[in-house]
């Protein structure tokens, strides 16, 4: 039973044997193929492929710098009105959009408890002017007292005793009375307080314009205890806005009063709408890290088109040339091929086997140049050559040049593009 167990297992070994010798067949074809492809890809780099430079000219033109910036447009003067008494709405007088004048009734509380201590007040002055007389009269029978008790000390009727109880009884009298009208002047003070009160549970507008929002209701109670709550919210005047736009402090140093903006906002995506910079804020306004000022621009909104809280994108205008050579900031950008940069020389041995990986250079001219010493490229023989050259301003598509060195219609490189060999 051994030997017949054994033999069943080297039977199952040679007949598994050539099943492993097909797979390592396979292996081979398909790692011949991956090398041939490869050394096909080597020799074509080798041939070289030819190189077609994209140029584009050099223009006399406009060049307009400008700051983009974001923000919301708002009303030039704005109002929350609110309250400064306690209470309970009793009635609305005015709703959305409703165009107030200077004045008029928006609100009123419930005047119940702001009366009764109006005719509370009042009556504490009549009480106190009612003492006031009273004073007075003692003191005209104290000082009627004093003159007598001074006769009859002259007399020799009256003790001298007696006329310094009645001079100081005079005097008491006296000092009354200015206590009586001190009170006088507190009740007074007091009853202009609650009169004042009374008046503040009728709500009214303090300017003439529009209810932008309205946050009260009729039976609703306002707490004025620690915070005066705001009921209306009022727009002087909505033909004359304002846009408050976020400045990146990259470019604030562009940016001056008296500039000429325009904007766009989404409600109108075709129309751009003009407007000047007024101001330029030195607050600092920090978010996530980033940080802007507050940048003021004027508008007419006389067709009342645009609405406050309207989120706008401003274009300003920060520099302006006219009739200046301009050439595309792509041919700043650009720098040519190097010969033999491709795989090419290394062949297919070089292909397969590990290199050194090339040690890391920075590029002769990478990157744009601005000011003294950017270069473009032209085409002399065929060949590119470079031109140092002197910019100025730029749009961020179009550069100023500053100098003779190139002019108007001169192709420059911008770009390259590679065509595949004819076969």
């Amino acid at each position: 039973m051994t030997n017949v167990e054994g033999g069943g297992v080297m039977g199952q070994l040679a007949l598994a044997a050539p099943s492993h010798r097909r797979l390592w067949s396979w292996l081979a074809v398909v790692a011949l193929a991956a090398l041939g492809a490869a050394a096909l890809a080597v020799l074509g780099t080798e041939r070289g492929e030819p190189v077609q430079y994209k140029t584009a000219p050099v223009k006399v033109g406009d060049l307009q710098v400008k700051v983009s910036a974001t923000g919301q447009l708002e009303p030039i003067i704005q109002v929350e009105v609110g309250t400064e008494v306690s209470g309970t709405i009793q009635v609305v007088e005015v709703d959305f959009n409703d165009r107030v004048k200077t004045g008029q009734v928006l609100a009123r509380l419930d005047p119940d408890q702001a009366r009764a201590k109006f005719r509370q007040s009042e009556a504490a002055l009549a009480l106190a002017r009612a003492r006031v007389e009273e004073a007075e009269a003692t003191v005209t029978e104290t000082a009627n007292r004093l003159r007598r008790t001074r006769d009859l000390v002259a007399k020799r009727l009256s003790s001298p005793e007696e006329l310094d109880t009645v001079a100081a009884a005079s005097e008491r009298a006296v000092a009354g009375l200015a206590v009586a009208k001190a009170q006088v002047e507190q009740s007074q003070a007091q009853l202009d307080a609650d009169r004042r009160t009374l008046e503040k549970t009728v709500i009214r507008s303090p300017i003439d314009g529009i209810v932008l929002k309205r946050q009260v209701e009729p039976g609703q109670t306002v707490a004025a205890s620690l915070q005066t709550p705001v009921l209306f919210t009022l727009a002087e005047n909505l033909t004359q806005m304002q846009l408050k736009v976020a400045v990146d402090e990259a470019d604030v140093g562009q940016v001056a009063p008296g500039q000429q903006a325009s904007f766009t906002v989404d409600a109108y995506p075709d129309r751009d709408f003009p407007a000047t910079l007024t101001q330029v804020r030195y607050a600092p306004e920090t978010v996530d890290g980033v940080v802007t000022y507050g940048t003021l621009l004027s508008l007419d909104n006389a067709d009342l088109a645009l609405r406050p809280g309207m989120t706008a994108t401003a274009e300003i205008l920060v520099h302006e040339e006219h009739d200046v050579v301009l050439v595309p900031n792509a041919a700043l950008r650009f720098n040519p091929p190097k010969a033999g940069a491709a795989q090419g020389g290394r062949g297919l041995v070089g292909m397969l086997l590990p290199r050194r990986p090339a040690e890391s250079k920075r590029p002769a001219e990478g990157g744009r140049r601005t000011g003294k010493g950017a270069r473009v490229w032209v085409l002399h023989e065929g060949e590119p050559t470079a031109l140092e050259v002197r910019t100025g301003a730029t749009d961020g598509l179009s550069t100023q040049i500053l100098d003779d060195t190139l002019t108007p219609g001169t192709e420059v490189l911008v770009d390259v593009e590679r065509r595949s060999p004819s076969p």
